[in-house]
């Protein structure tokens, strides 16, 4: 990771070396912290937060979700993340705002603990690497199954959720491969570690859906609206596993994985074996919308 020069935490910038919490932070032991995971993309305006206002009200739901209370508004906390990207001096950045319990009492209850903030933003690049961008990449399908509401929020993006994405992806990189597919607990096709998955068949894009365990995801949401924009019929279904290995293109979204082609999962090629078509229709014009290029949806733009 490469460093910034600050991070925010708690109403002020501190030097990224000085952000620091108590070894018995409560969020350390039990997991209770939520996330995001946000891009600022370089423009000829400058740095622009893609759906800046999305990402935190989603943060405001996750906090909501743990019985949590956040102590910022999302306006305030786009107004801090703006500042910290300028003082960094970042023209494009990965940002990553987080609010844990802290340091209070120990216990499963941590109601009576401090809620911290913080906010880091730093140079990140494609999270798949490039050549997974282009050519896309190989999937293994998870032997973990994709939590679901009975056990945890699978719709809140809660630290200890992850570990569950954090085991699939291991597994899936012990064996040779780049990203995990995970099941839901009904055999239905939830998402990837991190990201979203979408289906083309005959020409049709089909999303995953929330009611199979997966994320409500900002940049599936752009994805969804991007297809339809360019004219291509767009649904929602459950999917069976025969479903994605017979699909004519598959690809992930997500922040930090953008739009990822996936060409094999599980040694059975996908479609032609490298990115489809439409995929790349798509794909091309999310990358002309997050970099300015595309004046229909600067409403997704928050200029820095």
């Amino acid at each position: 990771m490469k460093k910034s020069t600050y991070i925010w935490q708690n109403g002020s910038l501190v030097n990224w070396d000085d952000a620091k919490v108590h070894v018995l932070t409560h969020a350390l032991h039990y997991g209770t912290a939520v996330f995001e995971g946000i891009r600022a993309y370089h423009t000829d305006k400058g740095a622009a937060i893609f759906r800046a206002k999305e990402h935190f009200d989603r943060l405001e739901d996750s906090a909501k979700l743990i019985y949590m209370k956040t102590p910022y508004t999302s306006d305030e906390l786009i107004t801090a993340t703006k500042h910290l990207i300028k003082e960094n001096k970042l023209n494009s950045c990965y940002i990553r705002p987080t609010l844990f319990f802290g340091y209070g009492v120990m216990g499963l209850n941590p109601s009576p603990n401090p809620i911290e903030t913080m906010i880091a933003a730093w140079e990140w690049g494609s999270y798949l690497g490039e050549d997974g961008l282009k050519n896309g990449i190989r999937c293994k399908m998870s032997s973990y199954t994709r939590i679901d509401s009975r056990t945890m929020p699978p719709l809140a993006k809660t630290s200890a959720n992850y570990l569950n994405s954090g085991l699939a992806k291991q597994e899936a990189l012990r064996c040779g491969y780049d990203e995990a597919i995970l099941l839901n607990s009904n055999g239905f096709i939830a998402e990837g570690p991190g990201e979203n998955l979408f289906v083309i068949k005959d020409k049709v894009v089909y999303a995953t859906r929330a009611e199979d365990s997966a994320l409500r995801g900002i940049t599936a949401d752009s994805a969804k609206t991007i297809a339809k924009n360019l004219g291509y019929e767009l649904r929602e279904k459950s999917f069976i596993r025969d479903e994605i290995l017979t699909a004519d293109e598959l690809f992930f979204t997500g922040t930090a994985a953008e739009i990822t082609p996936i060409r094999e999962i599980d040694g059975i090629q996908i479609g032609n074996g490298s990115r489809g078509p439409i995929t790349e229709h798509i794909q091309n014009t999310f990358f002309d919308v997050v970099t300015g290029k595309n004046p229909s949806y600067s409403h997704w733009l928050t200029l820095v």
